[in-house]
């Protein structure tokens, strides 16, 4: 059956946006494919009569849009997060094409939120960026010239999620299947690992290598639950402990 209701869970997060003209014509893309929810990591400027002229009757989901500091506070609740990217990133989690995406991404906005990352309009999403989402997502553009507006590479993958989300074919859930944990929950786990990792002396902070954006991406590959999170902090957290005196 169809599950467009889902599409309510859906956030569409613009990461340093440029230019407010393009943030008036995603929100125009989100309103015409059922979407309604933007949040805007550090824009140039907003709000900006330009983007009030290219939303061009989207103008609510301006004035409903939120605007934060940081991407971190923009994917806070996000059980699976999606970063649109035009390349592939040494020590990312594997590159989904956006249709395969967007059935991952609906199917797991019936347990919670999700998000759709794009970067700035010039120099897209940082590999500090991406390495917060849990897939990396492309469209199959011209690979001679695969240069998209930031409106049109919204509207594609908004429409993509609006066609998963009324397939009557869509997987139903794993019997069992526990609740996906939430972006905030994972930072913080890596988080824990990387304190215990320092105090242990297996790494060394003035020489880190690649360890933490490694741990993130097996995270990403994993898309651990809260339980499993739960599970190994509370593992560490008894690494931690001083060993107990003998009787």
């Amino acid at each position: 059956m169809e599950d467009l209701a889902s599409l309510d869970r859906v956030r569409v997060v613009l990461s340093h946006t440029s230019h407010p003209g393009n943030i008036g014509g995603a929100a125009r893309a989100i309103k015409t494919m059922g979407l309604a929810r933007l949040v805007l990591v550090n824009p140039r400027r907003f709000p900006d009569d330009d983007a009030i002229a290219r939303a061009s009757g989207a103008e609510d989901v301006l004035v409903n849009a939120r605007v934060v500091e940081s991407l971190r506070q923009a994917l806070e609740g996000c059980v699976l997060v999606a970063a649109v990217t035009a390349r592939r990133r040494e020590l990312s989690a594997p590159v989904h094409w956006v249709r395969d995406a967007a059935s991952e991404l609906m199917a797991a906005a019936r347990h919670g939120e999700v998000a759709l990352v794009f970067g700035n309009e010039t120099s897209g999403l940082s590999n500090d960026e991406v390495a917060l989402a849990h897939m990396p997502v492309m469209i199959p553009a011209n690979p001679e010239y695969s240069s998209l507006n930031l409106a049109a590479a919204v509207q594609i993958v908004c429409y993509e999620l609006r066609l998963a989300a009324a397939d009557p074919g869509a997987p139903p859930p794993v019997s069992g299947e526990g609740l996906p944990a939430p972006h905030e929950d994972v930072d913080r786990l890596v988080e824990h690992f990387e304190r215990a990792m320092i105090v242990s002396g297996f790494l060394d902070p003035a020489s880190p290598r690649r360890l933490i954006p490694r741990l993130r991406r097996l995270f990403a590959r994993a898309r651990i639950e809260r339980e499993e999170v739960a599970i190994l902090r509370g593992m560490l957290s008894a690494f931690e402990q001083p060993p107990g005196k003998p009787d």
